[in-house]
């Protein structure tokens, strides 16, 4: 599989990588053999670049990737997980997890402390079973963004400079902050989710063109919508949320203009973003190999060129999106 280099680090991704939040339980719970058996068939695939979080599954996603990856040599994959929140036992039970199901009873407390960030990365070694980690995101600070660039980004800049880690990036659903980052720190990498999609592509006025200038690599995640560009439909997700009637007609337009060319919407949903020169990967997130198999199968689809034309022209996909023509 194509490999891309992060930034202007060594570090070199394929082309997909693997998100593992479904994996950990997202919504409805995954199976130890669905989940093994999704690993493995991305790896079989040529996947090398895996993305985890303390949060995804609390602690079940790193755990299970980290048994996987055991065995494997070290320098044939990239691994990618995230600081921001330290995974402990409430005080009394808090019930079941509002995202993540059939997961262990740990729950995330928000950390972007210097001491907290430190404390995340040795935890996440111990989950992972392993004795470093190559790119470290800051997870999702939204509203904490004084102490996550004071406390979080110091550390990480630290574990750099001594190569502990390869790559210190952010992973955010907004490309607004992921933006002030880019201007008041070194990043080398930075994971949006959801915010450069055949959907929205708000990232081209300031996010991608910014990170092309200062060669910081873009991982594109949540290409799908959480699922309202898989099935647009009244019931499909937005940003985690229930889609809303405007959302889900937009996206049927897309679906409508997709078919019109013999394109599932899916093929064109998981390889818009990587036509943009600042994406160095689009990562996937499936729950078994089925969905594996069908996300690795859009991905290889010949769109025509027309279709591209026909989507901006119609003003479904912004004329400044870079597109084949």
């Amino acid at each position: 599989m194509e490999r891309r280099t992060v930034g202007t680090t060594d570090l070199e991704v394929t082309r997909f990588g693997l998100g593992t939040a479904p994996l950990g339980g997202l919504y409805s719970p995954v199976a130890d053999e669905d989940a093994f058996a999704t690993m493995q068939q991305a790896w079989d695939d040529g996947i090398r670049f895996f993305d985890t979080a303390p949060q995804y599954g609390n602690g079940l996603s790193e755990r299970r990737l980290g048994e996987f990856l055991r065995g494997k040599p070290r320098a044939d994959f990239v691994i990618a997980t995230k600081v921001g929140r330290l995974l402990r036992i409430p005080p009394r039970d808090e019930g079941e997890d509002a995202y993540y199901k059939g997961t262990p009873p740990e729950r995330p407390v928000f950390d972007f402390s210097y001491d907290g960030v430190m404390r995340s990365f040795e935890e996440s070694l111990q989950r992972l079973s392993l004795d470093r980690i190559d790119i470290l995101h800051i997870h999702d600070p939204d509203n904490h963004y004084p102490e996550a660039l004071a406390g979080a980004y110091k550390a990480l800049d630290r574990l750099r400079g001594e190569k502990v880690i390869k790559a210190v990036g952010a992973g955010m659903n907004q490309s607004e902050m992921l933006t002030r980052f880019a201007r008041e720190g070194r990043f080398d990498c930075f994971l949006l989710a959801g915010r450069y999609t055949l959907l929205e592509q708000r990232a081209l006025d300031e996010f991608l063109p910014l990170c092309l200038e200062k060669r910081i690599s873009v991982f594109a995640g949540g290409v799908y919508n959480s699922g309202l560009l898989a099935n647009p439909s009244a019931h499909a997700k937005f940003n985690y949320e229930d889609a809303d009637a405007g959302l889900v007609a937009r996206a049927q337009e897309l679906a409508a203009a997709c078919a019109r060319h013999g394109v599932p919407l899916k093929a064109a949903a998981v390889q818009f973003p990587l036509h943009h020169p600042a994406i160095t990967a689009v990562l996937i997130g499936p729950r078994n190999p089925t969905e594996l198999a069908d996300s690795a199968g859009m991905s290889k689809i010949d769109i025509p060129r027309k279709l591209w034309a026909e989507l901006q022209e119609h003003g479904l996909v912004d004329r400044r999106a870079p597109v084949p023509r």
